[in-house]
This record gives structure tokens, C-alpha cells and sequence, in this order.
């Protein structure tokens, strides 16, 4: 009797272990082409994919412009993943292409894409909302981490969504039912060059859907400020020397259309990727809990309150050099298929 109870616990435990160590299951939301980050990050997610660490449900873009999704789908493809899904938004904040998003149509001598993908255009990505709305219908319950990267709209038309033939849920009890947690690049929370209120970018493009998302979403969401990517920034060293394994490497490539080396690259997206994935391993402090309110210039502010659902990140100089090593890390791996 006693063996076979100790072959039940025993059981119990080795499934307790492999539930802990299954993959986090993310959409990765980003506006791929307004800075090289975006890319950085989702080397990064490829390289956490090839390790087991994450499943990487889909990306939705909110760039609106059709080389953005183009250009996400030659990164996945270089990486061995030219089957993820890709959806877009529609009518976003920012139209213009970025200063790398063409590496989507350079081709080689030969005439053939320097990087194959078969999504030429975002103009054949499916809209991001209903697109959505169908994947979390069809995920079990508090299973998926949405990692927000970009502008607020994609993520605010899907809170605002409503019931359809797709789901009798609204977007917020679906959210409620299906996400466990958002992670956010967006917003300061500390004072950066000498400014206490600084306007952060991703923020002041949708000022509105900021202001909605922070007010309304039903789940916990981690805030990663624009403080935390200036503190770890990434070294030009490593664009220079690690990625000569390819003769064309996207990141590679994307760094120096957006600015070349030497400069070192704030890590911002990079930092809202990491943390969902490994959030006991000591790269991040958080702060106490409270509510983040979006106020009408795109100001971010912080308060505390013991049943709030927000949390932003905090870094000390040894996590700074902890995530810089594991950044170069990550994102120079080469693709593992």
C-alpha cells in the first residue's frame, strides 16, 4: 500500500514538473519597422522557441503599412518558421514603411528575394481583431501571454470587440478567459534625462487606445518602461562580430539601415519578451502593485494600490549585466532549423 501511494505522489510531482516547464504560448504584437528593437526581439523569441522555453501562437502588426508584415514573415522564414501566422491592423497610426522593413523585396543577382517569405504584402494578412478573437476561442483558459511591443490599437479593438460568429463572448470576457497576462513595452516610470514626464513613444501614436486598455483590461499586465531598455542596451560589438555565420543576416542587416554601429541599442521590446518567459529567474524586480492611468498627453501614471493588476519592471546594475549577456545571447543564435 504504502509503494503504491508513493508511486501516486511520485506521479503527481513529475506532472507538476512538466506542466511547469511546458512552453509560454505568446502573441507577439509588434510595430515592426519603427526601430530595430522589434527585430532583436523576435530573434529572440525564435531562439527561446528552439530551446522549448515558448510557443509562438502568431504576430500581429500594428504598423500599417504592407511591408511590415512582409518583412516579420522573411524573419520567421530565415529562422525556419515560414508558417506562423501574421495579422495586421487596419487604419493604424503609423503608415510610413521604416528604414528597414524593404529588406522584405531585396533581391539577389539571380533575381530570386536575398530573404524568401511568401507574404508579400500586409494587404493579404487577415485584420488583426477578428484574427484574434479566433485564436483565443480556441485556446484553453488562461493560456495565452500577449506581448504588446507597438501601438495600443490592435490590442485595444480587441477589448472592444464584441460578440460575433466567431465567439458569443465580448473581447473583455474573452480576454478574461484566455489570456493570463499581458506584458507591455510602454510608458516611464522613472525620470528619464532629467525629465519626470517623459511621453513615451508607443504610447503618444494611440493615445485613446492606451487610455482604454490601461482603464479596461481584465488581467494583469507588466509594464515595461522606457527606462528599462536605456538601461540595458544592446552592444554594437556583438552586431559587428556575431552574426557572420550567414552572409545576409535580417537583424544584422536591420541594424544598420536603422543606425549603424557603434551606437548600442536600447532593448526595450527584448525586455517585455524576457520577462513572461522566465519571470523567476531574477533579470527583473517589479514594483508594487497599483493601476497605471494614461492621461490625456500620453503621460503614464503610477498608482500604488494593494488590489491593482499593474506592474511595471524595475532593474538594478547586476540584472543590467545579466540581461545584456543573455540578450547577445539569444538573439545571435543561429536559426536551429
Amino acid at each position: 500500500m504504502k509503494r503504491h501511494i508513493c508511486l501516486v505522489f511520485a506521479l503527481f510531482f513529475a506532472s507538476v514538473i512538466l506542466r511547469a516547464d511546458e512552453p509560454v504560448a505568446i502573441v507577439y504584437d509588434t510595430d515592426i519597422g519603427n526601430d530595430v528593437d522589434d527585430v532583436m526581439a523576435l530573434a529572440m523569441i525564435h531562439a527561446l522557441k528552439s530551446r522549448g522555453h515558448l510557443e509562438l501562437l502568431a504576430v500581429t502588426v500594428t504598423k500599417d503599412h504592407p511591408l511590415a508584415a512582409a518583412f516579420t514573415d522573411a524573419v520567421n522564414t530565415f529562422y525556419g518558421e515560414p508558417d506562423i501566422p501574421i495579422a495586421v491592423v487596419r487604419g493604424g497610426a503609423a503608415q510610413h514603411k521604416g528604414r528597414f522593413n524593404g529588406l522584405a523585396e531585396e533581391t539577389k543577382p539571380d533575381g530570386s528575394l536575398r530573404y524568401p517569405h511568401d507574404l508579400r504584402s500586409g494587404e493579404h494578412a487577415p485584420e488583426a481583431t477578428a484574427f484574434l478573437r479566433k485564436l483565443l476561442t480556441n485556446r484553453p483558459d488562461q493560456s495565452v501571454v500577449l506581448v504588446q511591443v507597438g501601438f495600443f490599437t490592435n490590442f485595444r479593438r480587441l477589448l472592444e470587440s464584441g460578440p460575433d460568429e466567431i465567439s458569443p463572448l465580448t473581447g473583455k470576457e474573452l480576454i478574461k478567459s484566455k489570456v493570463k497576462l499581458l506584458s507591455i513595452m510602454a510608458g516611464s516610470f522613472q525620470t528619464i534625462r532629467d525629465n519626470n514626464r517623459y511621453l513615451e513613444y508607443n504610447v503618444r501614436l494611440d493615445i485613446p487606445s492606451a487610455q482604454v486598455l490601461a482603464e479596461q483590461w481584465p488581467t494583469e499586465i507588466i509594464w515595461s518602461g522606457f527606462e528599462i531598455g536605456i538601461a540595458a542596451t544592446y552592444p554594437a560589438t556583438s552586431i559587428e562580430r556575431d552574426y557572420e555565420y550567414v552572409e545576409h543576416h535580417p537583424l544584422k542587416e536591420a541594424y544598420y539601415l536603422y543606425n549603424p554601429p557603434p551606437h548600442n541599442r536600447p532593448t526595450w521590446d527584448l525586455t517585455s519578451v524576457l520577462y513572461p518567459i522566465w519571470p523567476d529567474r531574477d533579470y527583473f524586480d517589479l514594483s508594487t502593485p497599483g493601476k497605471v492611468t494614461v492621461e490625456d498627453d500620453g503621460f503614464t501614471r503610477f498608482t500604488p494600490t494593494e488590489e491593482g493588476k499593474h506592474r511595471f519592471l524595475i532593474v538594478d546594475d547586476i540584472q543590467i549585466a545579466r540581461l545584456r549577456e543573455a540578450f547577445v545571447q539569444l538573439c545571435s543564435q543561429p536559426p536551429a532549423k
